[in-house]
């Protein structure tokens, strides 16, 4: 896969790009990060990128030309066409299955904006996609594409040691991430669950399984509405919403 990220301050992404997962993503050559300045692609003597805007109002707005320009000098010739994806507060939020839908693709373009917004013909003409890591805003666009890009990464084969962990993840099976424990078994007298010391592995399953869906009702009940659940676990979960009728109110 090749990444490349269009920004104003590149110098934020050699840590990340370097480090990590991403680092060494990177030195396996399963994919190319690359943050460029995308001042280098300004048409005018004094590089500027951004201009009032039309009609007058608070802050600058960033011209067409460089963004315009910079991913056109991206694109292989007689190549396909990247994922052009705006970093933006009115974006579609941003999803694990999102993640996955970006990281079947070989090459993806960010764009990190900064002042006051872009100009619409960017959003019209040039992207393909516009992301949000939440409702709020930040000063730019380059934190929330270090978070994408780490979680599109970290999907490609390869880049993980264990390539069951991006499977049960959080969010990949629909559910929240059962618990997990290590050694030592009993710690200030806190005890690992006996049936993760069995050896059993049909049972350890079982028990992952239910633990994801119980953790999923406390925290992210909302999620069960969006999964097809087996008729076992269904009865299973009435009888704890009857067990703890609290639950029911999340």
């Amino acid at each position: 896969m090749r990444i490349d990220v269009l920004t104003l301050f590149p110098a934020m992404f050699d840590g990340v790009f370097g480090a990590s997962i991403l680092g060494k993503a990177r030195d396996k050559g399963i994919v190319s990060l690359n943050a460029v300045n995308f001042r280098d692609y300004a048409n005018n003597k004094h590089n500027t990128v951004d201009d009032y805007p039309y009609g007058g109002g608070g802050g600058m707005v960033l011209k067409p030309e460089p963004l315009f320009a910079a991913v056109e000098d991206l694109m292989p010739e007689g190549g396909q066409r990247p994922r052009v994806i705006l970093m933006c507060p009115q974006g579609e939020t941003y999803s694990q299955r999102k993640a996955e839908e970006l990281a079947a693709h070989e090459h993806l373009v960010f764009v990190c904006g900064h002042y006051e917004g872009y100009d619409e013909r960017i959003r019209e003409h040039l992207v393909t996609d516009e992301l949000s890591i939440g409702d709020y805003v930040l000063t730019g666009g380059e934190l929330p594409a270090m978070v994408v890009i780490d979680s599109v990464v970290r999907l490609l084969p390869g880049v993980l040691g264990n390539e069951n962990s991006a499977v049960t993840d959080s969010f990949s099976t629909g559910l929240l991430e059962h618990p997990h424990y290590t050694r030592p078994a009993s710690f200030r007298g806190w005890d690992v669950p006996d049936v993760l010391l069995s050896g059993h592995h049909k049972n350890v399953e079982a028990w992952r399984r239910e633990q994801s869906l119980l953790r999923t009702l406390q925290r992210r009940p909302e999620l069960l509405e969006q999964i097809e659940l087996t008729k076992k676990e269904r009865v299973w979960l009435d009888k704890l919403l009857d067990a703890q009728p609290e639950l029911r109110d999340r």
